[in-house]
């Protein structure tokens, strides 16, 4: 009788366990998922090293922007100007290196301050004079689209500097070239060590202050799956022409990202504001200050996106960035942030994104239509919002 007690108990807490897993972790398997889809229906095309390579290129701007918009989102508010501020600033940048032979070391600098002025103006009117996140930005939408028409005169602006270029088409050189690349085969290590190192910081963190961790086995298997797809992908790259410049920019600030969230008295705060805005204010926490900062953080990013897209494209256009706003915003619900804000991971959104651009890249390949392109991602979307709800009630019912 006892043994049936304790096996009734055992299965109980696996059942736990694998639920918690399974939900924490969703987006992750749904990803392997449509990865190992799109490699048997595209015929081994999406594992290629080139395509791995174009895919992280192609998507590099919504990695960014999803980024800067998780920290939105996750205080309940939108940012619908993104877009738009993508083209400004790629057009600002090429006005001054193209047209003015500016020097690309300071017109970058220049595009991020401006990037940091506009989310200045953004977050003023949204945190301290209460104006909707979604009429300002919608209004910024249209402002700087038309600021960027006026910029440009309709024109494209084009080539720009090759040290500029290097932003986005840029690769680290290799120690022994025409060989594999074994520089990136050392960039790799270096990431999956400090990986490693914030894995098992995060879990004595959490141990010291008596929150609750997963089991040993399941963490050392959590370890070993990041280390195999750390270095997988750097063993493909690595046949190609190694690590992209940009590559290494993400990473830089999905690390910068996780520890801000994860380790730091503003992302407990922000997670506290975008949870129960009264209760954050009633606990001290500068609720205007706060989200002010992070609609200015917002405008860096965006900059940085405009800089990035205008590198990879080798232009500036007036049609930069039409609908980026929504991808980041797919890309942040995708990855499990919640809609009423307090809910989302650097990780999902990361994910999130990463769905997105394999979506738009094996459905190139294999030839769908862009009308389908865009019907398809937006159900996706409409299914993610509805899980997050689902989701939501659930915990509240248990």
């Amino acid at each position: 009788m006892q043994m049936t007690k304790n096996q009734t108990k055992n299965k109980r807490i696996a059942s736990d366990m694998l639920k918690n897993i399974l939900s924490k972790y969703s987006m992750v398997f749904i990803f392997i998922a449509l990865l190992l889809l799109f490699q048997y229906l595209t015929g081994g095309i999406i594992f290629r090293p080139l395509n791995v390579t174009n895919l992280i290129l192609q998507n590099a701007y919504v990695l960014v922007l999803a980024l800067g918009m998780l920290l939105v989102v996750l205080l309940g508010n939108v940012d619908l100007s993104v877009g738009s501020v993508v083209a400004f600033v790629g057009a600002v940048a090429g006005k001054l290196m193209v047209d003015m032979n500016w020097n690309p070391y300071i017109v970058i600098p220049l595009a991020l301050i401006i990037g940091g002025i506009i989310g200045i103006w953004n977050g003023y009117w949204i945190a301290y004079l209460g104006i909707p996140s979604f009429v300002v930005t919608l209004g910024g939408l249209l402002m700087f689209r038309g600021l960027t028409q006026i910029i440009l005169g309709g024109k494209t602006l084009a080539p720009f500097p090759e040290e500029f270029q290097f932003i986005s088409s840029g690769y680290f050189p290799s120690l022994n070239p025409g060989g594999f690349h074994l520089l990136s085969v050392i960039l790799g290590a270096v990431i999956t060590i400090i990986t490693i190192f914030m894995l098992i910081s995060s879990r004595k963190t959490k141990e010291k202050n008596l929150y609750e961790v997963e089991s040993m086995g399941m963490f050392i298997t959590k370890m070993i799956l990041t280390i195999a797809l750390i270095m997988g992908v750097t063993w493909v790259l690595a046949q190609y022409r190694g690590y992209p410049f940009v590559l290494v920019i993400l990473a830089f600030l999905t690390m910068i990202f996780s520890f801000v969230t994860k380790k730091t008295t503003i992302g407990r705060r922000i997670y506290a504001t975008g949870g129960n805005r009264k209760a954050a204010q009633l606990s001290g926490v500068n609720t205007k200050s706060l989200e002010f900062w992070i609609f200015v953080n917002m405008g860096v990013m965006s900059a940085l996106a405009g800089l990035v897209l205008a590198s990879r494209l080798n232009a500036s256009t007036p049609q930069a960035g039409e609908g980026f706003e929504l991808d980041a915003l797919a890309a942040v619900y995708i990855g499990g942030a919640s809609t009423s804000g307090g809910i989302g991971t650097v990780l999902g959104t990361i994910i999130g994104a990463l769905i997105m651009g394999l979506l738009n890249n094996g459905m190139s390949i294999m030839g769908v239509g862009v009308d389908w392109q865009s019907a398809i991602k937006g159900l996706i979307l409409i299914f993610a919002v509805v899980f997050d709800v689902w989701n939501r009630k659930r915990k509240l019912k248990a």
